[in-house]
């Protein structure tokens, strides 16, 4: 009789199927196992001195720790933010020149007003007052809008347009 239809010989063969199967299983096994014990060295370092509980509390400390660097890296951050903010506030945002003929005598708008503003409409108005034979210089501060000069229309003129034009023109 044949050897592989008897019954040892089924059974021989099943055996062997189930080795190899066995066997097959054994090493996907262990390739799992190595990468699990290298991903367990990145964790635990090469010799496992530290546990998962030890891990997780230093990282749970450095984690801290770096919330606490970002929050005040922040915190100054926004102090310096507000610090140029305010300085900005306070540079010229906001000008305007008019020129115009101060005594009507066809000296082709010789004289001038300038309005030199901040964001708050704070700053300056210097006119230069020209006729034939003199000139003035006028400076009147501007503090909102106000002075506690009085304003001649042409200097007004200056300070509403420096404030509808787009800061920086």
């Amino acid at each position: 009789m044949d050897e592989l239809t008897t019954t040892q010989g089924i059974v021989a063969l099943a055996a062997a199927a189930l080795a190899l199967t066995a066997f097959l299983w054994a090493a996907v096994l262990a390739v799992k196992l190595r990468r699990l014990r290298s991903n367990q060295r990145a964790v635990l370092g090469p010799d496992g001195e530290r546990d998962l509980v030890e891990q997780a509390t230093g990282l749970e400390a450095a984690f801290v720790q770096l919330r606490d660097w970002v929050e005040e890296t922040a915190r100054r951050t926004e102090q310096r933010m507000g610090s140029a903010e305010d300085r900005i506030d306070g540079c010229v945002a906001h000008s305007s020149l008019v020129r115009y003929d101060a005594y009507g005598d066809m000296s082709g708008r010789q004289s001038s007003s300038l309005a030199l503003l901040d964001a708050r409409r704070s700053g300056i108005v210097v006119s230069s007052i020209l006729h034939r034979d003199q000139a003035r210089v006028y400076v009147k501060q501007v503090h909102e809008g106000e002075s506690d000069l009085e304003l001649s229309p042409e200097e007004l003129e200056a300070i509403e347009t420096a404030m509808g034009a787009p800061a920086g023109a």
